[in-house]
């Protein structure tokens, strides 16, 4: 490896990174205390963050790309094997940021059509369903949590594993700069006013279902 340090992870990827691990603190401390406003809120917020990293996962930074770090057995393997050289993700950390992501995408699903016991709290899609579902909705959204703790804890875990061996996962993802391979292709850039129209959509998408994702023209 080595001593210079490159461009591994672009701004916007850090910044999703961060703000959604403080969203999701503070989506469990507004439920835990009954702040359900609050609650809604950042849940919508991190809906907005979710949208934004999907469309940056295919017109991003070439790290921030889902073509360049989800991968098959064979490329598990290989990094299982200490074959594996590359910048951004590796094939086994991209399983845990996929299920990472796909576990948050399922908590707000659900809890965009939860009605609370009292009927005072509802999420922005409620209406759309049946009482009965809206019920079962919030009795999963509940439970769910615990799939989505479990993954953070396994993350956490992950991270003070490859601590101990000697290698900084979080550093990286404060500066956006790590120590390179030589050999190894650095990483692209994304364009900055491509992101702000992700953010965008993001943001008109997470409005247009706030709204009770009313069909367009009525």
């Amino acid at each position: 490896m080595s001593g210079e340090r490159q461009p591994v992870w672009d701004l916007a990827v850090r910044l999703v990174h961060w703000i959604l691990a403080s969203l999701i603190a503070f989506s469990w401390w507004s439920a835990e205390y009954h702040h359900t406003d609050w609650h809604i809120w950042s849940g919508c917020a991190v809906l907005t963050l979710l949208i934004f990293r999907l469309l940056w996962g295919f017109v991003g930074s070439s790290t921030a790309r889902f073509s360049s770090f989800v991968r098959g057995p064979r490329a598990i393997g290989a990094y299982l094997r200490g074959s594996w050289s590359g910048v951004g993700h590796s094939p086994l950390g991209a399983l845990s940021v996929i299920a990472l992501f796909g576990a948050t995408a399922v908590q707000v699903a659900l809890g965009l059509v939860t009605e609370d016991e009292d009927g005072i709290y509802a999420g922005p899609l409620s209406r759309l369903v049946s009482t009965d579902t809206s019920d079962a909705a919030r009795e999963i959204h509940e439970l769910w949590f615990n799939v989505l703790l479990g993954l953070i804890i396994l993350h956490v875990a992950a991270i003070l594993i490859h601590r101990v061996r000697g290698k900084s996962l979080i550093g990286p993802m404060v500066t956006g700069k790590a120590a390179v391979d030589p050999t190894v292709r650095p990483m692209k850039p994304g364009k900055w006013w491509v992101a702000l129209i992700c953010l965008a959509i993001g943001i008109g998408i997470t409005r247009w279902i706030i709204a009770g994702a009313p069909p367009f023209g009525s």
